[in-house]
């Protein structure tokens, strides 16, 4: 896939530094071990009265201690290794992309595209929908319209679940952004309502599905809108990622057999066809279920 020329996203947060949690309040937790530290002799109290001081006056004392916490994006980078920078740039690219694509789609249906942020960290982080560790995978949230990604699932999805290359990752950031569509039209409210009416948990399973589904075929109609940029063998890459992490190829390796009733994400085969149906037809209305 060819990004390094295209423009890149200004919709990103860089959570990594600080496990995800940059907020004021986890900066002044982190702090509390050297004020205790201060607070513990005379002189300690001085200059911990000297700082507050400084502060007030518009001066930061802790670049004095070289211990500057305002700026964790830039303490972030400086250690990062080339392949992660290269990583974020990346994804800063296809983000753009899936920002123009959405845009031109949303202006023909007289709408407009009102573009999300995508949030990059690192274990951990808090979303407006909760806690969540790496572990659990990219996802969206549709109550703050944010894209959650840890780098460190692009290893993983070519490494565990044998998908690699650029355009397999290039999917997966166009799948979570087929939810925000979904948010921004309203099927995401129209299928919670329809799962909260429900007790069956198989029934809401397959509505959870159906989703999943039509922001697979979302990502086909992005990697329709930007084929001049495919390279050779890039749509077998998504397709090869649509396969690799379809609920029963998941479940056949990890847990030895194939529940189809507690699938919620749909089977490798499905992930694939509507994935293609978005990319064969490129039009919005294909997705329709």
């Amino acid at each position: 896939m060819r990004w390094q020329d295209s423009r890149r996203s200004s919709n990103i947060e860089d959570r990594r530094a600080g496990g995800g949690f940059g907020s004021r309040s986890g900066r002044i937790g982190s702090l509390l071990p050297i004020i205790r530290f201060l607070l513990g002799s005379n002189i300690g109290r001085v200059v911990l009265g000297l700082g507050v001081v400084a502060y007030f006056m518009g001066y930061n004392p802790l670049a004095l201690l070289n211990l500057d916490t305002s700026h964790p994006t830039a303490n972030i980078q400086a250690t990062q290794n080339e392949q992660e920078k290269e990583n974020f740039a990346f994804v800063s690219a296809v983000l753009a992309q899936t920002e123009d694509v959405w845009g031109k789609i949303f202006q023909e249906h007289g709408a407009t595209y009102s573009q999300p942020n995508l949030v990059v960290f690192r274990d951990q982080v808090r979303s407006a929908c909760g806690f969540a560790s790496s572990q659990s995978g990219p996802f969206y949230c549709p109550a703050d319209h944010k894209v959650y990604l840890d780098l460190g699932f692009f290893d993983e999805l070519a490494k565990v679940h044998k998908a690699d290359g650029d355009f397999a990752q290039a999917y997966v950031i166009a799948h979570e952004i087929g939810h925000h569509v979904q948010n921004l039209s309203g099927t995401l409210d129209r299928i919670n309502k329809l799962k909260a009416r429900s007790n069956n948990a198989i029934e809401q399973n397959a509505l959870q599905v159906r989703v999943e589904l039509q922001a697979d075929c979302y990502a086909g109609i992005w990697a329709k809108h930007v084929n001049s940029r495919l390279e050779d063998g890039d749509i077998n890459e998504a397709l090869n990622a649509a396969s690799a992490i379809g609920d029963d190829t998941l479940q056949r390796k990890f847990q030895g057999h194939v529940v189809p009733d507690s699938f919620t994400h749909g089977s490798s085969k499905q992930r694939m066809e509507w994935f293609k149906k978005g990319f064969l037809s490129g039009k919005i209305e294909a997705c329709a279920f």
